[in-house]
């Protein structure tokens, strides 16, 4: 009887060593399998269990959590969601994030570690700290007159602050309301599907994911290309510009829409947009330096991130010279974001150094106390310091005496540059009216903002559709909501 005992123990013992191991197998070799198992809800009830914490501009919250009483309990919601769409993206129980509330997912879901001040307990708690803050540079003013100055027409604007990087303005329309995305059931699906077939594309960011040529308001790039490389060394003289330019190799005349541009000086070029010849100065340039010198600006870069990615600017690095001379005055291949074109303007305003562009200024923990603060980084320099003096002189010619007038503001100092670019097989498409340009305050040191305004849909005649006539005055009312805010520093 003792024998039998004794076997059945052993046996007992068996089982349990098998339980053991059946039980290490589960919790180490296949815990990330099961986990990312679709079956398994855990992972959705735990995330959703808890309010998410804000996205804040002007120190205030422009999203916050409804508690839905479902399995997955608290929703996101969003305070004037179609403003803030292009900045906040959307979170969603159904499709996931985007932008900001992907960018920033750990602090504001509270699973980035360095919202614990003791993490150990929160492991051994088997919890997570509240849901943390991200604090935006965006300044609820210039968005606003941003997202007016638009009006509903498919566009973009981007504003910047060209000594910091802080993104000031974050504008794309038309818009969407993130907050019918948020919860699950059929009205998301139904939401969902109709924002995604609807043509004019209300949630493509297009202040960051869309590229347009960039038409006349690349010419910036080319002068400062040409002042650099010393091809043009004195902004004044004659040029011996043809008009029309037959472009190089080819029997195609380049016109201009202004007159008085044969013969004219850069200076003159730059305040007419004489496309002949800026188009002559990019090839005087050559490719190689016209290559370096946008990619100086940013262009052909993929890795910018604000946090959120934004899609690469782009200008072709193999092209003959009449591909060359139609790139330089920002067609052919050439494309750009607005936060691009910011950029450029931003270049000019600061001296020839690009300050890295960010939309974060911060990130806290609920209570306010700082997790990791927004460091000020700079892209390089785009541009000798006397190239862009030179340079902040023609774009304010621009709009004092040329074709950027509607940009000027009343007590400040503005510089800009108008563009028309075309686009679209053999040209046929509305031409985009582009506006890029920067403003200091008179009695200020420093420029305040640099912005960029593209409109896709000029509500004109097509020979009339202009950079002064629809992307001007957009930017203008951006300028000077910027400077009203540049006196009363954000929380």
């Amino acid at each position: 009887m003792i024998r039998y005992i004794r076997w059945c123990a052993y046996f007992c013992v068996l089982l349990l060593a098998a339980l053991q191991v059946n039980l290490v197998r589960i919790q180490v070799w296949e815990a990330a399998a099961l986990d990312a198992n679709p079956a398994n809800k855990r992972g959705a009830v735990e995330r959703y269990a808890r309010p998410r914490g804000d996205i804040l501009v002007d120190g205030r919250p422009v999203t916050g959590s409804r508690d839905s009483r479902q399995l997955l309990r608290y929703e996101r919601t969003y305070r004037d969601g179609p403003l803030y769409a292009p900045v906040t993206g959307f979170s969603s129980q159904t499709y996931g994030t985007s932008f900001l509330e992907r960018a920033e997912d750990d602090v504001l879901a509270g699973t980035a570690p360095a919202l614990a001040a003791f993490p150990l307990w929160h492991d051994l708690a088997r919890s997570r700290p509240a849901g943390g803050r991200a604090v935006t540079t965006v300044r609820a003013g210039v968005q606003s007159a941003a997202y007016a100055g638009l009006a509903g027409k498919r566009g973009a604007v981007a504003a910047l602050e060209p000594a910091t990087g802080r993104i000031l303005a974050l504008v794309s329309s038309p818009s969407y309301d993130p907050g019918e995305l948020s919860g699950t059931g059929s009205a998301v699906e139904d939401a969902w599907a109709r924002l995604n077939a609807d043509p004019d594309r209300p949630m493509l960011n297009r202040a960051l994911r869309e590229t347009y040529p960039p038409g006349s308001t690349f010419k910036i790039v080319t002068a400062a290309a040409a002042l650099d490389a010393g091809v043009v060394t004195d902004v004044d003289a004659p040029t011996r510009t043809p008009d029309p330019y037959l472009l190089p190799g080819t029997r195609t005349p380049l016109p201009n829409a202004s007159t008085g541009c044969e013969d004219a000086s850069m200076a003159e070029a730059v305040q007419w947009s004489c496309n002949t010849v800026m188009a002559r100065i990019g090839v005087r340039v050559g490719l190689r330096g016209m290559v370096e010198a946008a990619e100086r600006f940013g262009f052909n870069d993929s890795g910018l991130r604000v946090p959120a990615w934004v899609s690469r600017s782009n200008f072709d690095t193999d092209m003959s010279p009449d591909q060359l001379a139609l790139s330089a005055i920002g067609q052919f291949n050439t494309t750009a974001t607005p936060l691009q074109m910011a950029m450029v303007a931003a270049a000019v305003a600061n001296g020839g150094e690009i300050a890295r562009p960010r939309l974060v200024e911060r990130t806290t923990r609920r209570d306010g106390t700082q997790v990791k603060g927004g460091v000020r980084g700079s892209l390089g320099r785009a541009m000798n310091p006397a190239t862009a003096l030179r340079l902040q002189e023609l774009m304010v010619k621009v709009v004092d005496e040329g074709t950027g007038r509607n940009a000027a503001v009343p007590g400040a100092v503005v510089g800009g540059k108008t563009g028309t670019a075309q686009h679209g097989v053999g040209n046929a498409g509305i031409p985009y009216a582009w506006f890029i340009g920067w403003a200091r305050a008179e009695d200020a040191p420093v420029p305040a903002v640099a912005v960029a305004v593209v409109v896709e849909d000029a509500a004109a005649r097509r020979g009339d559709i202009s950079g002064n006539g629809a992307a001007a005055p957009i930017a203008r009312a951006v300028m000077q909501a910027a400077l009203s805010a540049d006196r009363y520093p954000a929380p």
